[in-house]
């Protein structure tokens, strides 16, 4: 086998994709390990707009080794711990999606069926009073302080809001300190082996040509690699997911260091409000169906909490993934892959996931097909649960007030999400495998807070004792307010990170 391993990488794009995959690659293989090449142009740039994250990238840069202070200033980041969704259900009504529990199982029955339960009683209490991230993201709090395990403040789950700009670049220093090559150069051909169709290297537009054992392509929506060259197709998504362009721009802070993203919904789309350290991310995602390009530039830029610093940026797109992620010796990663639109900021999670996954896949030099199959079904699975989760958002929207929310109100949706729906509205039943991204409290999150009422809820519910019950819904309350109540204020924790 020795003589069969890979000896050669080459990563064509940079930005997150491309400097998230060379930091992983060097972190495995070490100095033994192949030659990683990695070729950028600074002439193309990249997207640049994935500035607010999930959960999971805490545990990734922990893998990388990366210091979280050091990150946080590198990278001007505050910490995130949930996302707040004004207007989604109706104008005028909010609700907040937290990361970690709401709640706890209570003698293995879920918590949201005793808060049914509670609810078809008269109690009025709102779900997130049971939710630690979502008190302290209101008062304005984070969880760094928490570093003791027997605290209940060092078990809640938290995510970043950072520069992807600044990221890219600071992966981008441990990946060269690493081993990694960088080549500066944009690519103008693509060479395939005649006998397979294998791709035999990259030529430059300095002239300089570039052959590897396997390649990776991050070189968004083009797909310059994975579909130019090596024609995989493409699942078009938007009859689920009706959105298809966003402009961006960053503007000043109002000051106010929230630790949680905003996505308010709007006529055509949403707008996320996306809080750093050094300035605000603003943008509005939308249905050119239903809003030009002009008039959502000026929806947003009037809408904005301080003075722009620079010109809107507009961005076209197409919600859906590669029919193959990985095929021969080529893996598609990032926007390459696919785009699941930004609303719940699983873009960055997703590259991190397809590299991670690739570590239980990885080839040899033969590129045994099973490989690639293992790898699809994965990362198939992987967007498609992505997808629903986000439709799901969509679809249970009660607004009817524009033409984008009454089809909404219409659409048809995914056999799998439309099977999950049936469950939670009959019987609050969370039709969810363990190993999904979105946990059972995420889809109860978002579920209820746009009025997804289920029918009914878990009979055993009604076993408790009114009186106990109440005691412990009190004790839960008092659990997660005491949690939140003992964490630093999130720009104290900042100063002095």
């Amino acid at each position: 086998m020795q003589e069969n391993r890979i000896r050669s990488i080459v990563i064509v794009g940079g930005g997150t994709a491309g400097w998230v995959a060379a930091a992983t690659l060097a972190k495995v293989f070490g100095a033994s390990g192949p030659a990683i090449t990695l070729v950028e142009s600074e002439e193309i740039g990249t997207i640049g707009v994935g500035e607010s994250t999930i959960p999971p990238i805490v545990s990734f840069n922990r893998w990388l080794g990366i210091d979280e202070q050091q990150f946080l200033r590198e990278t001007n980041a505050t910490i995130k711990l949930g996302i707040e969704f004004p207007d989604w259900k109706a104008v005028g009504h909010s609700y907040f999606h937290p990361f970690g529990p709401i709640g706890m199982p209570i003698d293995m029955v879920a918590f949201h069926h005793f808060w049914l339960r509670r609810r078809g009683e008269g109690d009025e209490t709102e779900l997130t009073e049971y939710s630690p991230n979502t008190i302290a993201a209101r008062q304005g709090r984070s969880p760094q302080n928490a570093r003791d395990p027997r605290n209940p403040a060092a078990r809640l789950a938290y995510a970043y809001h950072f520069d992807a700009s600044l990221y890219a670049a600071f992966l981008r220093r441990r990946a060269e300190a690493g081993g990694v090559r960088r080549v500066e150069g944009k690519v103008v051909a693509v060479h395939l082996r005649s006998e397979d169709g294998f791709i035999q290297g990259i030529t430059l537009a300095d002239g300089q040509s570039l052959a590897a054992d396997f390649f990776i392509d991050c070189t968004g929506f083009r797909g310059l690699l994975i579909e130019d060259a090596l024609k995989t197709g493409y699942e078009d998504w938007r009859h689920w997911l009706p959105c298809d362009r966003a402009v961006a721009v960053p503007c000043e802070g109002n000051g106010a260091l929230e630790p949680f993203t905003r996505a308010t919904a709007r006529e055509a789309g949403w707008q996320w409000r996306i809080p750093l350290q050094h300035r605000t991310g603003n943008g509005y995602v939308y249905c050119s169906r239903h809003i030009s390009d002009d008039q959502a530039a000026a929806a947003l830029m009037g809408r904005l909490e301080g003075r722009a610093l620079g010109e809107p940026r507009t961005l076209r797109f197409t919600t859906g993934r590669r029919r193959k992620f990985f095929h021969k010796n080529c893996l598609a990663l990032g926007l390459a892959a696919g785009f699941v639109e930004p609303l719940e900021s699983t873009s960055i999670y997703l590259i991190q996931s397809g590299i991670s996954r690739l570590m239980g896949c990885f080839p040899h030099r033969g590129f045994d097909p099973s490989d690639a199959a293992e790898y699809d079904r994965l990362m198939g699975m992987e967007y498609e649960q992505t997808r629903d989760f986000i439709a799901l958002h969509y679809k249970c929207s009660t607004r009817q007030d524009t033409a984008l929310w009454r089809e909404c109100r219409d659409m048809p949706i995914p056999d799998s999400l439309a099977y999950k729906w049936e469950q939670f509205r009959a019987a609050g039943r969370l039709a969810i495998s363990k190993d999904e991204l979105f946990t059972p409290s995420s889809w109860v999150a978002v579920a209820l807070g746009q009025g997804l009422m289920p029918e009914h809820y878990d009979p055993l519910a009604d076993l408790m004792d009114g009186r106990k019950l109440d005691q412990k819904m009190l004790q839960l309350r008092r659990l997660a307010g005491g949690t939140a109540a003992s964490l630093t204020a999130h720009e104290v924790f900042l100063s002095i990170a």
